[in-house]
């Protein structure tokens, strides 16, 4: 299930940004910038919970025309228990559906080959790669990003039959 996050939220999402583990493949914001984003027409926090498993979700750009949609920031707990899929079937789903979009899209890191697997699964397609391009601290130095995006056309081919959104 997704839901909108709230300011009660935001301990769980930096619990997750700030762990070592996630750390060379995430960004951290600080809590004002958390709240920030909870309250622009913008953006969108979203928390994910299915069972046992959590997760949240960043996205930006629902205030651009053109309905281009970036899935800015992502992270599920546990890590590699089976969920992450579902989590991307929701937030690809929801991008769709609910916020009308034409296009997702999103970077990840090439050294997180489980999340690249998982969001082309999803549909999504390598669209590039920006070589060292981002500095990750934990790493002591910029990784590739590889960016990936998913079309409106693309998603509704993925299931026939898929009612108009």
């Amino acid at each position: 299930m997704l839901r909108r996050a709230t300011r009660a939220d935001i301990p769980f999402i930096r619990s997750l940004t700030t762990r070592p583990d996630y750390m060379p493949f995430i960004g951290d914001a600080e809590t004002a910038q958390l709240m920030a984003w909870i309250d622009a027409p913008g953006s969108e926090i979203l928390i994910w919970e299915q069972g046992p498993a959590r997760a949240f979700a960043i996205l930006h750009g629902l205030d651009k025309p053109g309905r281009v949609i970036e899935i800015f920031r992502l992270a599920l707990e546990p890590a590699g228990g089976g969920h992450g899929r579902d989590f991307m079937a929701a937030l690809v789903e929801h991008g769709f559906r609910e916020l009308g979009a034409a296009r997702l899209w999103l970077d990840v890191s090439a050294e997180n080959p489980r999340a690249l697997r998982c969001y082309l699964a999803a549909g999504f397609r390598q669209e590039g790669t920006r070589r060292r391009h981002w500095f990750r601290p934990a790493l002591e130095r910029a990784v590739d990003l590889h960016m990936l995006g998913l079309m409106r056309e693309d998603w509704e081919a993925l299931e026939p039959g898929r009612v108009e959104a």
